[in-house]
């Protein structure tokens, strides 16, 4: 599995252009739950595998104050400002606001100017 490199806030803008289209799927690796296919034009550009396979999440469990401890715990991992990195989709999506995933993968695509 291939590693994005570090990328600072200012890339953020071109990496938003880069990958137009944003697709979460169920992973095709046995150790994750979701994979996000970023794409342009069609042409697959970056794949991410994210969360641990049969491991607790927010749009699981409910459980906010699991979701505060999550966060705590995985505050760093924003501090790429990559969205496409793991730590990003994890934080978002698993973790995110809401408890429904289709409601927090759509306020990702918002937030980050992903279709």
């Amino acid at each position: 599995m291939s590693q994005n490199t570090h990328i600072n806030i200012n890339k953020i803008e071109k990496i938003n252009n880069i990958y137009m289209e944003l697709t979460i799927k169920p992973s095709s690796q046995a150790d994750k739950k979701l994979m996000a296919i970023f794409t342009e034009d069609g042409k697959k550009r970056l794949t991410t595998h994210f969360g641990q396979r049969g491991a607790d999440d927010y749009t699981i469990t409910k459980d906010k104050t699991q979701r505060d401890k999550y966060r705590a715990r995985h505050r760093k991992d924003l501090d790429t400002r990559d969205p496409t990195r793991a730590g990003h989709l994890a934080w978002y999506i698993l973790w995110g606001d809401s408890t429904s995933r289709q409601k927090n993968i759509q306020d990702y695509k918002k937030r980050f100017n992903f279709k």
